[in-house]
């Protein structure tokens, strides 16, 4: 499970899509940018089971983004 997910847009016209993410999973911290098109970019190391991160993360970002 992921803890202490945090977005912030990477634009300053934050109605242009783009997020830097940060998150703690199995108590490591790890940091990615989030594009539009729902692909990822880490800017960390990439955590292990990677597939059940990115569902966790597209679930996230569907609830803080695009279900305002």
């Amino acid at each position: 499970m992921l803890t202490h997910f945090q977005l912030q847009s990477l634009y300053e016209n934050k109605q242009m899509p783009g997020w830097r993410i940060s998150f703690y999973y199995k108590r490591e911290k790890y940091t990615a940018i989030y594009h539009q098109n729902g692909s990822i970019e880490w800017t960390s190391s990439i955590p292990p089971e990677i597939n059940k991160i990115n569902e966790q993360i597209h679930e996230l970002m569907l609830f803080h983004v695009y279900d305002k």
